[in-house]
């Protein structure tokens, strides 16, 4: 899937789950430090990622995403 879908679709979740203005949303924000979430954030995130593109995101995978782009690329690359 190409990543700019994917990035559009994480985007629209990430704004969604910590109701936050989407445009403020960039492949370099960090989750904790830009975006503000916190661990049960980021694992509520990783559900809703699972939940869209219907796949499995590994615990341990999900833990090591630091910013949106780990996220993207990661989700680019199983798709």
């Amino acid at each position: 899937m190409d990543k700019n879908v994917v990035f559009d679709k994480v985007k629209a979740i990430i704004a969604d789950k910590l109701a936050i203005d989407e445009d403020s949303i960039t492949l370099d924000s960090s989750f904790v430090n830009d975006l503000k979430a916190d661990s049960m954030d980021i694992l509520d995130l990783v559900s809703g990622f699972e939940e869209e593109f219907d796949l499995t995101v590994p615990d341990e995978k999900g833990r090591t995403f630091e910013t949106v782009r780990d996220a993207v690329d990661y989700l680019a690359k199983v798709l």
